[in-house]
């Protein structure tokens, strides 16, 4: 069986690379994407692997800038010719579920979430991108107004989703009108490991992007002088959040993957402010022994056990995250209990059931 892998783009590892490098061990195969950025996958299994990208990866700036031919972005998917593949998995939160296939094959996607851009966050990005008026902003509304309609009708495309959360699974039921599996992403808890002895510190680490709301927590660290907090991560709002910091927060900025699994594991609590279709981080946390405060919505309510592995704050406001720690520090978590319940989304946990699930669809559309 010839089968092929198409991501939306490899410009940075986060928790979605992370779900395609465990779909590589399952099914060495090829490898498509709009557009790769060579240096930011040194050190990983992508930085020597093959991969095929589009058009797009020959324009100008479009390593470091590839969200600026977003209105291409459609139109490069479907270009990959894939017409000599059996099976298709497609790992998407933006167009690669729009991959074109004809009816002998069998097309599988791992939705990490519909493009919230499109969808969700749509009034929110056009007032940050400053797109509410304007020339500019009518040329914006229209082609979201031609995305949604495309991703809806690409949607139909796919023989079957697998959603990284119930979370997101309802959201595809609204959006496509598909139902969906769950399979929960996959966390390498070899690497995060348990860590009994903590300090008196507290961490959080992101992209430092809106909707993470890491200005959140530091905005709330700076009402609370005697508990220290450490930023790890890097991103467009990192002067803005570095102005509100006080002498108690430490920004450390980007960091390696050894560093920031140093830090998860000596951190009394991990700090969790987004709303988040998944949310690998806080998993990977636990997988330390490190208890969670979280933004008791989305992914995080099914990965964070309340007063057992972590607390929930239910408003992004200070007052709101204030009182959870407060609550935290009035409370104590086992962490082998913490740990415990991380190991329920060990990766191997991912890889037998995917395989599973490949095996019993590719089945029932191959042979009816």
């Amino acid at each position: 069986m010839e089968v092929a892998l198409v991501h939306d783009w490899l410009t940075t590892i986060g928790g979605a690379e992370k779900v395609l490098e465990a779909l590589l061990e399952i099914f060495p195969s090829d490898l498509f994407t709009l557009v790769k950025n060579p240096k930011k996958l040194v050190g990983t299994p992508f930085e020597t692997k093959e991969i095929k990208t589009s058009f797009i990866q020959n324009l100008p700036k479009a390593k470091e800038k590839y969200r600026s031919y977003l209105p291409l972005f459609p139109l490069a998917t479907e270009q990959f010719d894939l017409s000599g593949y059996d099976l298709i998995i497609s790992s998407s939160h933006s167009t690669a579920k729009g991959v074109l296939t004809h009816a002998d094959q069998v097309h599988i996607c791992y939705c990490h979430t519909p493009m919230r851009y499109a969808w969700d966050l749509y009034q929110q990005y056009l007032r940050e991108s400053k797109l509410k008026s304007g020339l500019k902003g009518i040329l914006a509304k229209f082609f979201l107004h031609y995305l949604r309609m495309w991703d809806a009708h690409s949607s139909a495309r796919v023989n079957a989703y697998v959603a990284n959360s119930h979370y997101v699974a309802r959201r595809i039921k609204k959006l496509y009108q598909k139902e969906a599996s769950v399979i929960h992403p996959p966390v390498n808890l070899d690497y995060f490991d348990l860590e009994e002895n903590k300090e008196e510190y507290y961490l959080t680490a992101s992209r430092m992007v809106p909707y993470k709301k890491i200005d959140l927590i530091v905005e709330t660290f700076s009402t609370m002088p005697d508990k220290k907090l450490v930023v790890i991560g890097e991103g467009p709002e990192m002067e803005k959040i570095k102005r509100k910091a006080k002498k108690n927060i430490e920004i450390l900025g980007f960091q390696n993957d050894d560093v920031l699994r140093a830090h998860l594991k000596k951190a009394k609590g991990f700090v969790f402010a987004a709303l988040e279709d998944f949310g690998i981080l806080p998993v990977e946390a636990q997988g330390c022994g490190t208890p969670v405060i979280a933004f008791g919505k989305g992914g995080a309510l099914e990965t964070v056990v309340e007063n057992r592995t972590g607390l929930f704050f239910p408003e992004q406001t200070v007052p709101s995250l204030r009182e959870a720690i407060e609550k935290f520090e009035r409370q104590s978590f086992d962490p082998k209990v913490v740990r415990t319940h991380a190991e329920t989304f060990h990766e191997e946990i991912f890889k037998k059931k995917f395989q599973t699930l490949v095996r019993d669809k590719y089945k029932e559309f191959v042979e009816g």
